[in-house]
């Protein structure tokens, strides 16, 4: 799964720093999700997907192969 949080923060000038701390979680999650290291709950999708206010669908996109 891709995603292009990278590109909303830097849309909402947001910091990796400034996102974790909005939505509840640590820096390092934030790098591991943008580097698709890490996929994240429905939860945390969520959260972010109502602070950037886009459909989860265009933050997180799903690769055929997932």
């Amino acid at each position: 799964m891709k995603n292009n949080i990278k590109v909303q923060r830097a849309i909402h000038d947001l910091t990796q720093a400034d996102l974790a701390e909005k939505i509840g979680v640590s820096r390092q999650t934030i790098n591991a999700m943008e580097k698709n290291k890490y996929v994240p709950s429905t939860l945390l999708a969520l959260k972010i997907a109502r602070l950037f206010k886009k459909p989860v669908e265009e933050i997180f996109i799903l690769e055929d192969e997932d």
